[in-house]
């Protein structure tokens, strides 16, 4: 049993934000703050670059993190980190890699100093998760600072059953609370809805998210692309220490780059003739 102050004096430090990445401002200008040790929903409908998104944004950050991986194989994940840091698009990282020699030789030194470790295997299942975390503090003697899971719906037995995924999300927002570990997790909104037909670009709002479990973390964001500008808009649809906008109509833009699994700021948004851009690097800010 504790006490409002003891309580809040033992948990302090989880609730402190995530280190900022420069690509999000127009999110954190939203007043979007996501925190340690919370539990992170990132919704979307298909083809709406969410393991992409999610990638970057852990791998920006630069946190000790171990990503569960259910919807991309083992090349594809690993490929698209690659093309993140070097620039390359994932075609060279994969024609690279054939090639073997200095090539393979970059790609492999470009991974070598991210914090990150892999967990491939479908469906998830909770014994995976106790072993991978076994064997995590066996190595490091601590949990990870940030754990993804993709997705929600690569749990087993929670492929179409919501008793199950409500379970999922219990079991995680338990893993969040014990272990101190932030908890993203990815999951589908509805592709069949009037919203999804009528302006497939834009957000889904809360209640387009499927089974309505965007309610249960502390933050849930919606993501969608446009892929005539690759304008990519998110918006911050559950936020319990902050402000948020259920229907998705107020959300902020950034620049997808989605052939090098980058993000980046939009100053302005323009259709793009092809989808090679210039790229300025991505800096972390500290918060």
């Amino acid at each position: 049993m504790l006490t409002p102050a003891r309580s809040l004096a033992l948990h302090a430090e989880s609730g402190k934000e995530l280190p900022r990445v420069e690509a999000f401002d127009a999110l954190y200008g939203m007043g979007c703050r996501p925190r340690h040790g919370e539990v992170i929903m990132i919704a979307g409908r298909s083809g709406t670059q969410k393991s992409g998104f999610a990638l970057f944004w852990t791998a920006m950050m630069a946190l000790p993190t171990l990503y569960f991986s259910a919807d991309m194989s083992a090349f594809t994940a690993s490929s698209r980190l690659a093309s993140m840091m070097t620039g390359d698009t994932t075609e060279m990282v994969e024609a690279g890699m054939g090639a073997g020699g200095r090539h393979r030789q970059e790609y492999l030194n470009s991974l070598s100093g991210l914090p990150f470790t892999f967990s491939f295997g479908s469906p998830i299942t909770w014994k995976a998760v106790d072993e991978e975390l076994e064997a995590w503090v066996e190595l490091w003697d601590d949990y990870p600072a940030v754990m993804v899971f993709d997705n929600l719906m690569d749990f087993d037995g929670a492929e179409s059953d919501y008793t199950e995924q409500m379970a999922v999300m219990s079991g995680l927002t338990e893993l969040a609370r014990s272990t101190g570990a932030t908890v993203i997790v990815l999951h589908h909104a509805s592709d069949k809805s009037w919203e999804a037909k009528s302006d497939p670009w834009a957000p889904p709002s809360r209640d387009q998210v499927k089974g309505g479990l965007s309610e249960k973390p502390e933050l849930s964001l919606s993501v969608a692309l446009d892929p005539t500008s690759h304008e990519y808009r998110v918006a911050v649809i559950k936020q319990r220490m902050g402000p948020c906008d259920p229907t998705a109509r107020r959300y902020a833009s950034m620049r997808c780059h989605p052939e090098v699994t980058r993000f980046s700021k939009l100053e302005r948004v323009v259709p793009i003739a092809s989808p090679s851009q210039p790229w300025s690097p991505t800096a972390v800010i500290n918060s």
